[in-house]
């Protein structure tokens, strides 16, 4: 797949396909976002067509997004693997009488975060089961020792801990209300809850989602609805590969292209990969090929072309110049001092190898904080606090206070 980003892109190579694909490519090149129809179509080409798609996709990302990739520095914080839900490819979550089960303490927030800034981390990812006070008695106790009654009541308190030690917190506690936001968004520069799919055929008997009520689609998207009402940056994406249709795919990230158009407030999407993990019950499952996950990118970016598109890199280790060319803009969060907790046996790629990849692909790879920038000039869309915050954190490297507007 080397070298397509440069493929030729004038009608020749368009004269070879069918007009409906013609017809959606060329609206892409022309500076529009294709609709739903051309999605559809784009994401079930053949494989012999990839490398077209790919390169259209590829030159859509560098009129808007120019060369730059980026990344944020952060410490992963697994605040409770405790969780109500039990998704059919879930590692992580685990119930109080399992062997691994935890729920951090303060001063273990604070020593992470402490360690974390030291060691250049911009971003603490605050990442947690749904929950879990619904279903474990033990855990209620915990959360009342600690003197919380609920589990986002305590996160409230770890973000607070981050941001004293120089650290600006991203939080991804799975469903919320709009009052728990509220509350979070005092204490966090972005909020996150991956959308996953928006088929309610997953969540019946035998599905991935069967056991998890907080997977309801309409639960999810309601969410991301009301984080738009509330003016708060939102990262979400699609888990590829769970047993979800190419149009569901579609229908998923069209979804979330209506809700940005309303709210503005998507600031990035996420392709995310099904990994198949020992143990859990579909560790049978067959992975989606490189080939899909490609696609889906460059779908993504010709449906919404000025978006922040992300792909990890840890679940794709040998596919870093396939997702460049395919649209990315974005690798998302890298540690150097965490592990990736959901995904453990998938180690993040030393900083130092991915912008070497980035940099003989052409691009340039930067740091960034966990709220885009875009989003520091938008009224309405960072809590005052949060501004003070950011203006006295402790930048990585290649990043300037004078990026950001006060």
């Amino acid at each position: 797949m080397r070298g397509i980003i440069e493929m030729d892109l004038g009608s020749h190579e368009l004269g070879q396909v069918d007009p409906v694909t013609r017809a959606a490519l060329e609206r892409a090149l022309a500076g529009r976002a294709i609709d739903a129809a051309q999605a559809r179509e784009l994401i079930a080409l053949p494989r012999d067509r990839l490398p077209l798609l790919l390169a259209v996709a590829g030159h859509v990302r560098t009129i808007r997004k120019g060369r730059t990739v980026t990344y944020s520095p952060k410490v992963f914080l697994p605040i409770t693997n405790l969780c109500r839900d039990r998704c059919g490819y879930c590692t992580f979550r685990k119930t109080p009488d399992e062997p691994g089960a935890w729920t951090m303490l303060p001063e273990e927030v604070r020593r992470a975060c402490r360690g974390a800034r030291a060691a250049g981390c911009i971003e603490a990812l605050m990442c947690l089961g749904d929950k879990p006070e619904r279903a474990f008695r033990s855990y209620r106790q915990t959360l009342a020792v600690l003197g919380h009654a609920t589990t986002i009541e305590y996160v409230e308190r770890c973000c607070a801990i981050a941001l004293e030690e120089g650290l600006l917190p991203h939080t991804n506690a799975g469903l919320m209300t709009r009052e728990e936001m509220t509350r979070l968004k005092r204490v966090n520069a972005s909020l996150g809850l991956m959308l996953e799919t928006v088929s309610p055929r997953l969540r019946q008997t035998g599905g991935p989602h069967h056991r998890a009520p907080d997977k309801e689609p309409a639960l999810r998207l309601q969410m991301i609805r009301e984080a738009g009402e509330l003016q708060i940056p939102f990262t979400t994406g699609i888990l590829l590969g769970i047993g979800e249709t190419l149009n569901e795919r579609v229908e998923s990230l069209a979804a979330i292209a209506e809700l940005h158009e309303t709210y503005g407030h998507i600031q990035e999407i996420i392709i995310q990969n099904f990994r198949a993990k020992p143990a859990t019950p579909m560790a049978a499952e067959d992975e989606p090929e490189r080939e899909d996950v490609a696609r889906a990118v460059a779908v993504a970016r010709l449906l919404l072309p000025d978006m922040n598109i992300q792909a990890p890199p840890n679940l794709s280790p040998y596919d870093l110049r396939l997702l460049l060319a395919a649209g990315i803009n974005d690798w998302g969060g890298l540690s150097p001092v965490t592990c990736d907790f959901v995904n453990p046996e998938a180690p993040w790629p030393h900083v130092a190898m991915l912008a070497a990849t980035c940099h003989e692909e052409g691009f340039t790879l930067v740091p960034r904080l966990p709220l885009y920038a875009e989003y520091l000039a938008r009224p309405g869309f960072l809590d005052p606090a949060m501004r003070a915050s950011i203006a006295s954190v402790n930048l990585p490297r290649g990043v300037s206070h004078a990026q950001f507007p006060t």
